[in-house]
């Protein structure tokens, strides 16, 4: 089961809360207090998981809560922190964050469109302190603590887009999906009736040379989509990241429709949904032309069972009129397909590999594994830098114990010890008085 959205409700984890306490032990008569902190609450992060590709998870498992910090104990002990509760989301989810705006009810938080990415979007609540941090001059025995904050609390939205850099539209039984079959290793339900395909497929194409990209099938569009007709935009978003869409037209007659109106009202549909998506470099490709009747000579009869040629030089004639390329393919024998999958690779290195960077906002601050944040240097690491580099350099001028033995004649001979006592009298020899045998 594909499911691309989402809402869920989480909870981050509470402080705990700081202890009253005060130390009582033998021969310590005063011994003051000893409340310790409250430990900080569990946050709840994100994160962009290669393991999975669909939210299903999520749809029937909505709330998470987060575990809560431990309450503060005697003897100046500090709870423990909760655990962070991480939640794995396929590549290519966008976070959203309700709000009371009601205009702009949900607020973007982060876009996971790589593998590793990671976003808070509920920070756990501070541990209280104890009373053993309010022992002052003047109030030696503090009977004060501090309870622990509370988590956020928030709802959010996943939506999933699929990562593909071609995507392929058109009329529903044009025949996308045998055409994603045929180019990559991707095995859509393939049928002979309307609407087989009813979520979007992925698949990965592969050329020579080491080439590959993705191209992702998603469900027929018809006129009307806009207002909800048939499977309406419900997966026109996961198009939204493709560079490259291909226009795949079904030019056999038995659909009973026209081939250049079928282009038109899918174009119309992309248009009405978002300009931005109509406005990316396309492609048009004329399916099915097994079953058109190949070109006769002048005089000659055409074979029967098969179209004729017209709807197909109409539809070239529209292309060409819109400055798009065509191409005519039959995606069950194979015809016209390698010079296809050429021109998508020539239209995705013209559209470039540039990438939007993710949002930040907020809590929603989006890591990665490599981008690490700039600490301060601290006293230990700095001294171990500082002899390090001593040794170094004392290596270098061969003052080290593992520098190369000097000559006879340029050792020095060292000073002989002259044992003398304080007063500069040369120290003698003592020795111990004999015993008598009586002793």
């Amino acid at each position: 089961m594909f499911v691309d959205e989402v809402d869920i409700h989480i909870v981050a984890g509470d402080g705990g809360n700081g202890c009253l306490a005060f130390r009582r032990e033998k021969f310590v008569p005063r011994g003051g207090p000893s409340g310790g902190d409250g430990g900080n609450g569990g946050s709840i992060i994100i994160v962009a998981s290669p393991h999975t590709n669909t939210l299903i998870n999520y749809r029937f498992h909505p709330e998470f809560a987060a575990e809560r910090g431990q309450h503060g104990m005697g003897s100046n002990c500090t709870g423990h922190m909760g655990a962070d509760l991480e939640l794995p989301v396929p590549i290519g989810t966008l976070v959203y964050e309700r709000t009371d705006d009601p205009e702009h009810a949900w607020r973007l938080l982060a876009d996971l469109a790589r593998d590793g990415e990671r976003v808070l979007v509920a920070r756990g609540g501070h541990g209280g302190r104890g009373n053993a941090r309010f022992a002052s001059s003047t109030n030696r025995a503090p009977r004060r603590t501090e309870p622990g904050g509370p988590g956020d609390e928030k709802y959010l939205r996943l939506e999933l887009k699929l990562l593909a850099d071609v995507g392929l539209v058109g009329f529903p039984n044009a025949g996308k999906s045998t055409l994603i079959s045929r180019i990559s290793a991707a095995r859509p339900k393939i049928a002979d009736y309307p609407f087989t395909t009813l979520t979007p497929n992925l698949g990965v194409v592969r050329l020579s040379s080491d080439r590959s990209f993705a191209v992702a099938d998603v469900p027929g569009l018809i006129e009307g989509a806009h207002r909800g007709l048939g499977l309406g935009h419900q997966f026109l978003r996961h198009l939204e990241r493709t560079k490259v869409l291909v226009h795949l037209v079904d030019i056999s007659s038995a659909t009973g429709r026209d081939p250049v109106m079928d282009l038109d009202t899918v174009r119309t549909e992309l248009e009405l949904f978002q300009p931005a998506l109509a406005a990316k470099p396309q492609i048009v490709a004329a399916n099915k032309m097994d079953t058109v009747a190949p070109r006769q000579a002048p005089g000659t009869v055409s074979e029967s069972n098969r179209d004729d040629e017209s709807r197909v030089t109409a539809l070239e004639r529209r292309a060409s009129d819109l400055g798009l390329p065509f191409f005519r393919i039959s995606a069950v024998t194979g015809e016209g397909l390698p010079a296809l999958l050429e021109t998508m690779w020539r239209r995705l290195a013209a559209a470039g590999t540039g990438e939007k960077a993710a949002p930040i906002e907020e809590d929603g601050a989006v890591s990665t594994p490599r981008a690490r944040s700039h600490r301060p240097e601290s006293n230990a690491a700095r001294r171990r830098r500082r002899t390090r580099a001593t040794r170094i350099r004392q290596l270098g001028e061969g003052r080290t114990a593992n520098a190369p033995d000097r000559s006879a004649s340029d050792r020095v001979p060292a000073p002989a010890k002259d044992h003398r006592d304080h007063h500069g009298v040369a120290a003698k020899k003592r020795r111990s008085p004999a015993r008598s045998p009586s002793e």
